[in-house]
């Protein structure tokens, strides 16, 4: 019972409305009654599910083939064998060090059953998703830490590229005192050397809101997050927590754990902000590995850019703008260095430079749908009300400041028609940008939240794609190779809750591939870490002393020219608005849809207008705003003579043609792939 002699009682005011009670009812040893209720409801749901899972052994008692890597293929049970037992029939190394498994490309669990013939692969440390599932496991013994020391209320706790943190919740008035944080580490090292088993539940969404009951947290994030019927929890020790993992077999595999620091950071949810607190940590297999990553600790800190940047007199941060940076004179020197250096890239590479506003109304947001998926991330702020002297006006928009400069480009790219001609338009940005981080978050000039980087956006046609992707991975080559930085590449793929079609992502993904694969340089692939609105190739870059840093990135947006309505006028091959047919009246709409019907049978794109309400002039003018290469005029004396008068979408009168040598000659433009029909009709 040792593990349970530091509960304290916190009364957490504000959330009352989900009975949330944490802390020790009274002096003594006792868990508080809402940690022994979920347990006792966990317990009483896995007994459950083992009875389950042994029936299905016996019901579902077949031989299944697993292929391994390499292409080797084992018998095994299905609905009894796991991959850990197959690891040990491996070797005893394999089965010592693997974290997890990959079945059929998807994250398993060592100690899950495996159900049907799967392509099975083990994690270890060693690798990128290895160390993600390690470190994951790793905040659940921190959370676990935290409910017992403190009685915190868990909120959320992922791993990171560099190890783990933990948000949980202690109160109104409570903080973390750096005085607590090595009790809370001695805690984390007894929990791990009690090697307790990681326990996979799969439940209802009525028992996951019975588990988390005392937990508002939790309850939101049920509401927010889980979609279907069902969700899965884990259980180890005392603690019980919504994850969709997987986890290590048990916590002793966690044989160095370290925290680092202890900070606040903000919970967003449609309610008012709660301030909690963030725990950070790192973890090891052994505690060799951990010492000689302290080492290398102290290496780094004597090259930390905050403490160079104040020694040189570069830069600093105050508390009064914090995530803002302080350029000094020779700091300063240096950024417009910097400057200068891309700025001259850009001109080289054929962009224009363009500043845009840093303050938009929230339609904006909307309209590009960063309001809906970014909100959270945004400084918003209501302007003045209706002034004394003028009480009937109107009240004006949310604003907010700028996060990114694409949707303002947009708004430059439309604010006037484009012809195809302008077609790749490159504009780049070094406008200040802003991003609501929260302060655990904040690191120096790695994480901000006022910034400017060298940002630029390129609008151009399906068939310019490869090309531009192209001349951005050679952008970024010459750039790095400058600065004596390596780097690697990462295809990032579309991720839940995307927008668009699935088919378009498809397509979008293949030219990024197609791209990566010409440039010759090693990349990855990163499923389901593309952006909302479309997928991306991530420049990760190393440090001196070899950490990795998401730094530039190639993104394909083809969201925002749906949502901007962003259109240009595209030679005549390409057109979806080849031609539109126009009877002077009712007369010749007849004749009208015979020369549609010619156009459309030799494989053209024909419409046709027949909306006699508006007058001739304005039906020609309709046409050319939607941008018809081409307008077919009929009228009485054309109906007599068979033909048509031809006009363009620039206005230009090429006057009357015979309909077939018309339709014969628009044939022979599209064909031949021509950028000027217009002009060589």
């Amino acid at each position: 019972m040792g593990l349970y002699q530091r509960w304290r009682r916190l009364r957490l005011a504000g959330l009352q409305a989900c009975a949330l009670h944490t802390g020790r009812e009274a002096a003594g040893s006792t868990p508080p009654r809402w940690l022994v209720e979920r347990l006792g409801l966990f317990e009483e749901l896995w007994a459950a599910h083992v009875k389950r899972l042994k029936s299905m052994a016996q019901k579902e008692h077949r031989t299944i083939q697993i292929t391994l890597p390499g292409g080797q293929k084992v018998e095994a049970v299905a609905w009894n064998t796991t991959p850990y037992q197959l690891a040990k029939q491996i070797s005893s190394t394999l089965a010592d060090t693997a974290v997890a498994a990959q079945v059929n490309g998807e994250p398993y669990d060592l100690e899950r059953p495996l159900e049907t013939d799967s392509d099975l692969r083990f994690l270890t440390f060693d690798s990128t998703e290895g160390k993600a599932v390690f470190w994951h496991s790793s905040t659940h013994v921190l959370g676990a830490a935290a409910e017992q020391l403190l009685g915190a209320v868990l909120c959320r706790g992922p791993s990171t590229e560099c190890g783990f943190y933990h948000d949980f919740f202690l109160g109104k008035e409570r903080t973390l005192r750096g005085s607590e944080l090595p009790v809370l580490e001695r805690i984390c090292q007894e929990l791990t050397a009690a090697a307790q088993p990681f326990r996979r539940l799969e439940v209802s969404q009525d028992q996951l809101r019975q588990l988390f009951k005392d937990n508002p947290f939790k309850l939101r994030l049920i509401e927010e997050k889980v979609r279907g019927l069902t969700a899965t929890v884990y259980g180890c020790g005392m603690l019980v927590d919504l994850c969709r993992g997987p986890h290590l077999r048990h916590t002793g595999q966690i044989g160095g754990l370290k925290l680092l620091t202890n900070s606040s950071s903000v919970w967003r949810s449609p309610g008012a902000p709660e301030t909690v607190q963030r725990v950070a940590g790192i973890s090891f297999p052994t505690a060799e590995e951990l010492k000689a990553w302290e080492e290398w600790r102290e290496e780094a800190e004597l090259r930390d850019h905050r403490r160079i940047g104040k020694e040189q007199e570069l830069f600093f941060f105050h508390k009064l703008s914090p995530g803002s940076c302080f350029f000094l004179p020779r700091g300063t020197r240096v950024y417009n260095a910097l400057v200068t250096f891309i700025r001259a890239e850009y001109t080289r590479r054929g962009f224009s430079e363009v500043k845009t506003p840093t303050l938009f109304s929230t339609k904006l947001w909307e309209v590009s749908g960063h309001w809906e998926h970014y909100q959270e991330d945004m400084f918003a702020l209501q302007p003045p009300g209706p002034r004394r002297d003028n009480p009937t006006s109107h009240p004006t928009d949310t604003l907010a400041l700028k996060p990114m400069n694409c949707p303002a480009h947009c708004l430059m790219f439309t604010h006037r028609p484009r012809s195809w001609r302008e077609l790749p338009l490159r504009l780049a940005d070094f406008g200040v940008l802003h991003r609501a981080e929260t302060s655990g978050s904040l690191g120096g000039l790695t994480r901000l939240r006022c910034f400017q980087q060298d940002d630029a956006h390129i609008f151009c046609a399906p068939d310019q794609l490869e090309a531009e992707i192209r001349g951005c991975l050679d952008f970024l080559r010459s750039v790095y190779a400058v600065l004596g930085f390596s780097f690697r590449l990462a295809l990032s793929t579309r991720p839940s809750g995307f927008l668009g079609e699935p088919y378009l992502w498809d397509q979008a993904e293949q030219v990024l591939q197609r791209a990566l694969e010409e440039f010759g340089e090693p990349w990855d692939l990163s499923p389901g870490d593309g952006a909302f609105y479309g997928p991306k190739i991530d420049v990760h870059l190393r440090d001196a002393l070899g950490r990795p840093h998401q730094c530039g990135t190639i993104q394909l947006d083809f969201q925002l020219p749906l949502r901007f309505d962003l259109q240009y006028k595209g030679p005549l091959w390409l057109s979806p608005f080849q031609v539109v047919v126009i009877p002077v009246g009712p007369e010749q709409e007849a004749y009208a849809r015979e020369a549609q019907q010619g156009l459309r049978a030799a494989g053209l794109v024909g419409d046709l207008d027949t909306d006699c309400t508006l007058t001739l002039s304005r039906r020609v003018r309709r046409a050319q705003l939607a941008n018809y290469n081409f307008q077919f005029v009929v009228g009485q004396r054309e109906q007599s003579k068979k033909t048509v008068n031809i006009r363009t979408r620039d206005n230009r009168r090429l006057g009357e043609r015979d309909l077939t040598e018309a339709v014969q000659r628009l044939l022979e433009l599209q064909s031949s792939r021509v950028p000027d029909a217009e002009e060589i009709f």
